[in-house]
């Protein structure tokens, strides 16, 4: 998933490469540009808790529902996003702020468990990079829900990319899907 508006700036590039470590990794590609999709952003229904903590669905009706069950059904995710003010793109953050709301703090949830790789690809000074990859930390985090989920099973990857590091930056993310394509989730034991 990538969620920049550019089709061929620094985060399609770092998209591109992602698939291709993928593909040779043996595994199949469905991308995803986030800005073709109209996502809203979350409505926070019924006090802060619709349906989507009950149900695990968000009642927003737009393009969530369908990206949500791609999701789900994955066996991986890659999530580049560009860096906007020392953040995700905005793109990101409401499918992040509804997947979350969605799928934080329920057992077996869709994403939990799945291997993942995020990427904060800042195009202008870099600076901001960190606390973007820490953003996406924490979306993590959440998913893979604290309560129920021993993080020493995920196979995650926090990578940063900038206009400096780009060429070697890409090499690495090519290795990072590759590898996460060809190693499977480790079972959770309960």
């Amino acid at each position: 998933m990538t969620g920049s508006p550019n089709k061929d700036g620094l985060t399609a590039a770092c998209g591109d490469t992602a698939a291709q470590g993928v593909r040779d990794g043996k595994g199949e590609v469905v991308a995803v540009r986030l800005n073709d999709l109209n996502i809203a952003r979350c409505q926070a229904c019924n006090n802060g808790w619709g349906s989507c903590r009950e149900k695990g669905r968000c009642q927003v009706a737009d393009d969530f529902q369908g990206l949500q069950q791609q999701i789900n059904e994955a066996d991986g995710l890659v999530v580049i996003t560009p860096v906007y003010w020392w953040d995700m793109s905005e793109a990101a953050k409401a499918l992040f702020d509804r997947l979350r709301r969605c799928a934080a703090m329920k057992e077996n949830n869709g994403v939990q468990g799945k291997p993942f790789v995020c990427i904060a690809a800042a195009g202008g000074t870099g600076v901001g990079t960190i606390n973007c990859l820490a953003s996406m930390e924490r979306v993590f985090l959440h998913l893979n829900n604290l309560q129920f989920f021993d993080l020493s099973h995920a196979m995650g990857d926090f990578i940063g990319v900038t206009r400096k590091n780009r060429s070697y930056m890409l090499a690495a993310i090519r290795a990072a899907t590759e590898q996460m394509t060809r190693e499977r989730p480790i079972p959770i034991a309960r």
